[in-house]
C-alpha cells in the first residue's frame, strides 16, 4: 500500500488543512459560560484628576481637618456630626469615687474613735492610719480621672462618606472602626428604661453588609437625632446624591 502524502489536502492529518486548523483552535479555546461570573477590568490614571468642590464644601473639609486632626479624612470628606457619650455616665463614675472616699474617711473616723476610747492606747498609730487613708483617697481620685478620660474618649463620628467609631478600653488601649456609608445595612437606636428615656441617651446599633458585623455605641447622647442624620446620609450616599448637614448654619444644603 502506497503511503499517503502528509501534505495532501485530502489527508485528515495534514496540519495545513483549514478544517483541521479550525478544529484545533476550537479545541484550544475555552468555552465561556454567559451565565457564569464575569470579570471586569478598569484602568485608573497615573495622575487622578482633583475632585471638583464648591467653596462651601472645601471650607467645610478644611474645618473638619483642623478640628479633627486624628481622623483620616479623604479629599472631599467632612464631619457631619460628632457623637459624645452622655454626661450621666460621668455622674455614675464620680458618685462611685466619692462614695469610696467617704467610706475611707468614715472608717478612719471609726478607728480614731476606738483609739480615743481606749485610755491606755497611744496616739502614734493615728498618723500612719491617716497617711494610708490619704493615699487610698488620692488613688481613688486618680482612678476617677482615668475613668473620666476613658469615658470621654469614646466617640462616634459621621462623615459624608463613612462612619468612624473610636473605642477607648483603657488608658493605653483603643480601637478605631471605620465603615463606609455604602456598607451600612441597618442603623437603629434603643433606650432602655425610664432613666434613659428621661435623660435622652441610649445605644446606637449599626449593622453592615457582607461580614454582618454589628457595631454598638453605648451612652450616646440624643440617639434619635443621630440615627436620623445617619439614615439620611446613608440614603443620599447610596442614591448618588451629595450628603449635606441641614443643621449646619454656616455651610447648609445649597438651594
Amino acid at each position: 500500500m502506497e503511503p499517503q502524502n502528509p501534505y495532501d489536502p485530502n489527508n485528515p492529518l495534514n496540519p495545513y488543512n483549514p478544517s483541521n486548523q479550525q478544529a484545533s483552535q476550537s479545541a484550544e479555546q475555552p468555552t465561556v459560560d454567559p451565565n457564569g461570573p464575569q470579570q471586569m477590568y478598569y484602568t485608573r490614571p497615573l495622575e487622578p484628576k482633583p475632585v471638583d468642590m464648591s467653596p462651601a464644601i472645601q471650607a467645610r473639609c478644611e474645618e473638619s481637618k483642623r478640628k479633627y486632626p486624628h481622623l483620616n479624612l479623604s479629599q472631599g470628606e467632612f464631619v457631619i456630626s460628632d457623637v459624645h457619650r452622655h454626661t450621666i455616665g460621668l455622674l455614675q463614675i464620680w458618685i462611685t469615687v466619692f462614695t469610696i472616699v467617704a467610706a475611707i474617711i468614715a472608717m478612719l473616723g471609726i478607728l480614731f474613735g476606738s483609739f480615743s476610747a481606749d485610755a491606755g492606747a497611744t496616739t502614734l498609730p493615728k498618723v500612719p492610719l491617716a497617711v494610708v487613708a490619704l493615699l487610698l483617697s488620692i488613688l481613688t481620685l486618680i482612678g476617677g480621672y482615668i475613668a473620666t478620660y476613658v469615658y470621654n474618649s469614646n466617640k462616634f463620628y459621621l462623615t459624608n462618606e463613612s462612619v468612624v467609631q473610636n473605642l477607648q478600653f483603657g488608658l493605653f488601649t483603643n480601637h478605631e472602626q471605620t465603615v463606609s456609608l455604602g456598607n451600612v445595612e441597618d442603623a437603629s437606636y434603643m433606650k432602655h428604661g425610664l432613666i434613659q428615656t428621661l435623660f435622652d441617651y441610649g445605644t446606637i446599633r449599626l449593622s453592615t453588609q457582607g461580614d454582618e458585623t454589628t457595631y454598638r455605641f453605648t451612652y450616646a447622647a440624643h440617639p434619635s437625632q443621630q440615627i436620623a442624620k445617619l439614615n439620611d446620609a446613608v440614603e443620599a450616599f447610596k442614591n448618588g446624591r451629595p450628603v449635606y448637614d441641614d443643621d449646619d448654619p454656616i455651610y447648609p444644603r445649597p438651594a
